[in-house]
């Protein structure tokens, strides 16, 4: 069979057309690749503030970190999906004369990175560590370590907070005398449907499960009310598997990881496996941190702070995880870190040596392999990412 010059030239325009695409579907997935960079941090000598850099996934490479906003002990961070807007706790304890830390707004300069300061409200509780947004964008959501508190804040249209739309005091506590002499909420997070929110409680040694209304911004019972960890445990922080069947959370009191089964119509989590995020032959310092899970859904991270590492699990079909390795981060006492949005790299924070350290995460096993960038931060503790232009 012959084809005729109109036959071949319809051919040829079809195939150009179709790599025309395909580049410019490639070089808009690129773009995408390019992210800021923030990090929150304890003030003091050192720290000043929120810190910002640029960080390019396709070459791992950052720009030098700098001050992006000065504010008090910013220690967790949370933006909204547009890069408009950028949330953070001060951990206090006494603010105007509350026993209340605080939460701060800030607008977000793309060009620059530079933060701007809109305005401040009550934590409604002391020493606030955990803040995040809710699938709306309408909603941020705080939870109060040292008073056992969480709430809700409305966001206004100009991005500022206003006052508590939710609050929920938590009551009892665990069987430890030290750690667990009351409540102690270390954080509050939404379901990926946005029908629930989760709070950890550390003194409780339970993860308590309330109804989230997004129209109203309040917190409600729900039934079950709260899955349980073994007592002593210490929950600190929780992750969901991208496809929502199972949820993880960390023990910081001893240094383990406990999975559930997540059931997205009733919020029920259901007990599958609890593993140590630990070597056996460890015997130092017991003080788990953070935890996630990587986009594919097949790996989950957890730092240790005195064994100064990242745990390493493969997650099985079942939800249960296996041991891949125990990652030295390269300093001393990792608290937050972040996989960027790609999924290739994980940058982990260490508070004490000031630094934050960039691996490279091999897609087949998870393992991380330092990328020999370190970036000086003066005593990091959260680090969030955030789409570029």
């Amino acid at each position: 069979m012959k084809w005729n010059s109109g036959i071949c030239k319809l051919v040829i325009t079809f195939v150009l057309l179709c790599l025309t695409a395909f580049l410019h579907a490639e070089t808009k997935h690129a773009g995408k690749q390019n992210y800021m960079v923030y990090v929150g941090t304890y003030t003091g000598p050192m720290s000043k503030g929120i810190y910002f850099f640029r960080f390019d996934a396709a070459t791992h490479r950052a720009t030098t970190p700098e001050l992006a906003g000065e504010t008090a002990n910013p220690s967790f961070l949370a933006a909204d999906r547009r890069g408009r807007y950028l949330y953070a706790v001060n951990e206090i304890s006494d603010y105007q004369g509350q026993k209340s830390g605080a939460v701060s707004a800030f607008s977000i300069d793309r060009k620059s990175g530079k933060l701007t300061f809109l305005n401040q409200v009550s934590s409604r509780g002391a020493g606030p560590c955990y803040v995040t947004l809710d699938k709306t964008g309408k909603y941020v959501l705080i939870a109060n370590y040292d008073s056992g508190t969480v709430a809700v804040f409305p966001i206004l249209a100009d991005g500022k907070l206003g006052e508590a739309s939710g609050f929920v005091q938590h009551t009892g506590k665990g069987t430890d005398p030290e750690r667990q002499e009351g409540p102690h909420a270390h954080q509050i997070e939404l379901s990926r449907d946005n029908r629930f929110a989760i709070a950890v409680d550390l003194g409780l040694d339970k993860l308590l499960i309330y109804k989230f209304d997004p129209a109203k911004g309040t917190l409600l019972p729900n039934n079950p009310a709260f899955a349980a960890v073994d007592p002593g445990s210490g929950p600190r922080h929780f992750a969901f598997t991208p496809n929502s069947r199972f949820a993880y959370v960390l023990e910081e009191i001893r240094s383990a990881v406990t999975g559930f089964a997540y059931d997205s119509a009733t919020g029920a989590l259901r007990k599958l496996q609890t593993i140590s995020a630990l070597p056996e032959s460890f015997n130092g310092r017991k003080e788990a941190a953070e935890i996630a899970v990587h986009p594919s859904g097949k790996f989950l991270y957890a730092s240790n702070r005195g064994h100064d590492s990242i745990a390493v699990f493969g997650i099985g079909n079942d939800g249960k995880l296996t041991n891949v390795e125990y990652a030295s981060t390269g300093g001393k006492t990792p608290r937050g870190f972040a996989l960027d949005p790609t999924g290739s790299y994980l940058l982990v924070g260490n508070q004490e040596s000031n630094n934050i350290v960039v691996f490279q995460i091999d897609p087949k096993t998870g393992r991380l392999k330092p990328t020999g960038q370190i970036l000086q931060v003066p005593t990091p503790v959260d680090v969030k990412f955030v789409a570029a232009d």
